[in-house]
């Protein structure tokens, strides 16, 4: 501001002197008699004939800024030379503010400044003036432009655009490189400064105006201050029981820096506490904190002692001069003693025991011992979730361990439990340990051969042929390099047909002694073999082995070993026998099959749909005679040939009597029945004409149950006028119309029955 302020006047004083011209072309001008008037001057009209000069007198008006006085103040005068003073000629003024900012006198052409202006607001105007015939209106001259230019006065003390400012300087910095009143300045001493800067404005009219500003200085810190601990020794106390990895303390160096230079680096000093403790520095709070890497035992060592080094992270070489940036100081640990769980002598225990042990033999023992200042005494019990709690017990105060079932290598070979040891004086503190326990093998089965075999000799197989390779396996756990024997038994030794050849590698083989074996005197042969092992006490078992005699090429390769095949002719072939056997089976169907078509022919066809005639109507055109009437249609009809065929009962003759099924004896109400039947029997059995004697005769008949009584003709009434069908009508909406049929006939209208 203050060097525009300074061009600005330095301009004013150029033109306003006079030193430089104006932009624009300038005409010939008439000035003022008195130089201190501004006038502009018109030249009056001349002959048509002449040159016309312009009549108006370019020229600038100025005028002072910040005008205070209480008249207008007066900026020049305008002037025609056609104005001979008589008062025909008017002034007329346009532009910018014309009639707010400048006035004219239309007689004197005076121009006045109506108001207080502001250079720094609008530095210049640019005006219109003209002179008018008052009469004609017309004008005199052409119409001039001109400039009213505002001149400056030192009203402003120069300013600073962009405070207040703030300046960066590291803290230390040598005389020098800033000036200042403060050499040496320390950010930890004082972290910002204040200045005030004045700028003063030596020229102007009023002279003297000063403007000033506030710089903030801001110190940045630099690493020249080393790290110090406040205090040379720190004590540190810890239960022996801290786990492994938790931090048991921390101890912290001041370092007066900040930012970077004030994070710091914690090492453990070799010496005492290198192995068992290190330490980390806490990048929020940048303390050490020191943390344990083995276990501590109070029984064992009471208190540690080492030092702790702290240093700067970042360093400035700038201040190496300055001495070592790190400090150290001694950490002191005192361990304190904690009721701990006794502790095993070994971590894990391993025991062998034989099986079929007696029960109640002590196998092994577990130690546990309390490590506390005061010893307490120590019990065992077996845990209850493990599995050799029910095999296995433990002596509370001993700590021997003795079986308490009988074991089984073969069921279980191998426990795997656990025991517990607690403290007398406080049970509540235990320990726990593995238990591995392997039941050792005794020999107490015989080896076996190991799969079944299907051994077979040729017909034409020479001697000293083998003819089968055998192995053995034992149920025992078999030690590493057990042998397995094989032998003939002494019986089959006599007169061998076969013998066995031990290989002594756990195998052997069965050779043949004879010249040839024939199917068609033995087509097996039991081998008995027996078999030892190699451990105590041996164990031996007798094997008997089946050889079958078998039909071979002249390579020995088995063509056939079936029993069918001795009887068959030679070169007979599987196909051509299964063949054979298709063609009987075939044979055999057609014979059952025929059979079956004779004997149904011989059966009675008399009925042609169902056999059940209770689920047949029967129909017939003859009328009968009543119920007693049997030669009006085919009593045939009424053949059952399934009950015949139960029955069983010869036709040829007349049986001597008739086995009726079971009945249970009627009640006193169904007698009428019991009777009715007992007539029927008797009149069938007199009766010539009646149907054979193994025809079943069916009788219709209601009993007396129904409410309805009987609708049979059985037991009717001689006619149907005897009949009363008045009960009808009590049976409800449903008989209605048979009420109304069977009752008086009167009554009965065919037409209402819907």
């Amino acid at each position: 501001m203050l060097t525009r302020n300074c061009l600005s006047l330095l301009l004013w004083v150029l033109f306003d002197g006079g030193l430089l011209t104006p932009l624009q072309p300038q005409p010939q001008q008439t000035l003022a008699t008195e130089p201190r008037e501004n006038v502009i001057h018109l030249p009056g009209q001349r002959s048509h004939f002449q040159r016309v000069k312009r009549g108006w007198v370019w020229n600038q008006f100025f005028v002072l800024e910040e005008y205070m006085g209480s008249e207008p103040q007066y900026v020049g005068k305008l002037h025609s030379d056609l104005d001979k003073g008589e008062g025909t000629v008017k002034y007329t003024l346009s532009g910018d503010g014309a009639g707010t900012v400048f006035t004219i006198d239309e007689t004197t052409g005076d121009i006045h400044a109506i108001r207080s202006l502001d250079r720094e607001e609008k530095p210049f105007y640019t005006l219109r003036a003209q002179a008018v015939d008052i009469e004609t209106r017309k004008p005199l001259e052409p119409e001039s432009e001109f400039i009213i230019k505002v001149q400056d006065i030192n009203d402003n003390e120069p300013k600073f655009l962009d405070g207040p400012y703030v300046a960066t300087v590291p803290e230390m910095s040598p005389v020098g490189v800033i000036r200042t009143a403060l050499p040496n300045m320390d950010r930890e001493v004082k972290e910002q400064y204040q200045v005030l800067i004045q700028a003063k404005d030596m020229g102007g009219q009023l002279g003297g105006l000063a403007g000033t500003t506030i710089v903030n200085i801001t110190l940045t810190d630099v690493n020249d201050n080393p790290p110090r601990f406040p205090k040379s020794i720190f004590h540190l106390k810890v239960p022996e029981s801290s786990p492994i990895g938790s931090a048991i303390g921390r101890i912290r160096a001041v370092d007066p820096d900040f930012g970077q230079n004030a994070e710091i680096e914690y090492n453990i000093v070799p010496g005492d506490g290198g192995n068992l403790f290190d330490i980390v520095t806490d990048e929020d709070t940048q303390e050490g904190v020191i943390k344990l890497k083995k276990p501590l035992d109070f029984e064992t060592k009471k208190a540690y002692t080492f030092k702790v080094e702290a240093s700067n992270l970042h360093l400035d070489h700038r201040f190496h001069s300055a001495g070592p940036f790190k400090d150290t100081a001694t950490v002191k640990i005192s361990v304190l003693d904690v009721d701990e769980p006794p502790v095993f002598s070994k971590p894990l225990y391993t025991m062998e025991v034989y099986e079929d042990t007696p029960v109640g033999t002590i196998i092994g023992a577990v130690t546990a011992q309390d490590l506390d200042v005061g010893s307490s005494a120590v019990r065992y019990f077996i845990d209850w979730k493990s599995d050799g709690d029910s095999y296995f017990t433990i002596d509370g105060n001993e700590g021997t361990i003795a079986t308490n079932e009988l074991l089984d290598r073969e069921s279980t070979a191998q426990y795997n439990f656990s025991i517990i040891a607690s403290k007398v004086s406080n049970p509540l503190l235990t320990s726990k340990v593995n238990i591995l326990i392997n039941v050792l093998d005794v020999n107490e089965f015989p080896p076996e051969i190991s799969v079944p075999y299907e051994t077979a000799v040729c017909e034409n197989a020479k001697p000293g042929q083998i003819i089968q390779i055998v192995s053995a396996a034992d149920r025992d756990l078999s030690p590493a390099g057990q042998q397995f024997s094989f032998r003939l038994s002494p019986e089959a030794a006599i007169k061998p047909n076969f013998t066995v050849r031990d290989f002594r590698n756990n195998t052997a083989g069965i050779e043949t002694r004879r010249n040839g074996y024939s199917r068609r005197q033995q087509e097996l042969y039991f081998l008995p073999v027996i078999i030892e092992d190699s451990s105590y006490p041996v164990q031996s078992s007798t094997n008997t082995m089946t050889i079958r005699v078998c039909r071979c090429d002249s390579d020995g390769t088995i063509l056939s070993c079936n029993v069918e095949a001795i009887f068959l002719p030679v070169g007979l072939s599987t196909g051509a026998l299964i063949a054979i056997l298709l063609c009987i089976v075939i044979l055999l169907a057609i014979v059952v099959l025929y059979v079956a078509l004779r004997r149904q022919k011989k059966k009675d066809t008399l009925m042609t749909s169902k056999e059940d005639i209770r689920d047949n109507v029967i129909h017939y055109d003859d009328e009968g005679g009543g119920e007693e009437d049997t030669q009006a249609f085919d009593i045939g009809a009424l053949r059952n040939p399934k009950v015949i065929e139960e029955n069983k009962i010869r036709r040829d003759i007349k049986p001597d009597s008739l086995c009726l099924p079971r009945q249970r004896p009627p009640v006193e109400d169904n007698t009428d029945i019991r009777d009715f039947i007992h007539q029927r029997l008797q009149e069938n059995d007199v009766d010539p004409t009646a149907p054979p004697y193994d025809s079943l005769a069916t009788y219709a008949y209601e009993g007396t149950g129904s409410v309805a009584e009987s609708l049979s003709s059985i037991d009717s009434l001689t006619t149907e006028a005897d009949q009363d069908y008045d009960y009808l009508t009590d049976w409800g909406p449903r008989f209605k119309v048979l009420a109304d049929m069977f009752g008086e006939e009167e009554s009965y209208n065919p037409d209402k029955v819907t």
